[in-house]
């Protein structure tokens, strides 16, 4: 079952990226690729911090939000290649730009999703006063 449930979400990651690629058109600076690895780098972070530790979310279910989900919506093969690519045509300070963002993004758009995964665990957790 559990490939299964991989499996589907691996699709809807995959059309998911797709959709952004086409609304999204590379002109030079690969803005699709870069909004889909920052908003992949905070949905797992999200579901890995929050949503597993709810009780209705199960590991099997996390497993497939995170490996088949996130993992086919980001791509750090595409991100590769693209920075390749601006090197190439010697776009030194896109490919930089391009680089640094990701990386540093990547590592923000986590920390984001953890911090706000703690608070809405502690909104959660504490006692409603009525």
């Amino acid at each position: 079952m559990l490939y299964v449930l991989v499996a589907l979400f691996g699709m809807l990651g995959a059309v998911c990226r797709y959709l952004i690629s086409v609304l999204i058109p590379n002109h030079g600076f690969p803005v699709a690729t870069l909004l889909i690895n920052l908003v992949g780098c905070f949905l797992l972070a999200v579901i890995m911090k929050y949503l597993a530790r709810l009780p209705k979310f199960s590991p099997m279910l996390i497993t497939a939000m995170g490996t088949g989900f996130v993992g086919s919506f980001t791509t750090f093969s595409t991100f590769s290649v693209e920075s390749i690519q601006m090197i190439e045509k010697q776009w030194y300070g896109f490919a930089a730009l391009y680089i640094v963002i990701s990386l540093i993004g990547g590592l923000l758009a986590s920390r984001l999703g953890f911090y706000l995964s703690d608070r809405w665990m502690a909104r959660k957790e504490a006692p409603h006063v009525h």
